[in-house]
């Protein structure tokens, strides 16, 4: 008898914690921020392309950036190779030879 009304008893206990602890998943669309907008949808749907706009151009410069930098050193290699290739004909004019 005693162990029927401790079962009992928990499980009834049991039952109704999980029943306080438990909440509503919250179902978001793709790009919803959470946050209720109050202009509506409309509103809410151009702030959003407005912000990835911004993000994207931010992207892009920086990578317009990296791609200068990037020239400016192949230019700069380049020229160095031409420096070394024009020193090594000279160091090989003065040797003599049947090529020269």
């Amino acid at each position: 008898m005693l162990r029927q009304s401790i079962t009992k008893g928990s499980g009834l206990a049991a039952s109704t914690s999980r029943r306080a602890l438990s909440t509503s998943v919250r179902l978001m669309a793709g790009g919803d921020t959470g946050a209720p907008s109050k202009y509506g949808a409309a509103s809410s749907d151009a702030f959003q392309k407005r912000e990835k706009a911004n993000e994207d151009y931010a992207i892009r410069q920086r990578e317009k950036e990296k791609l200068l930098e990037l020239r400016k050193k192949l230019h700069e290699q380049q020229a160095h190779l031409k420096k070394l290739s024009d020193h090594i004909d000279e160091i090989t004019k003065g040797q003599g030879g049947e090529h020269n």
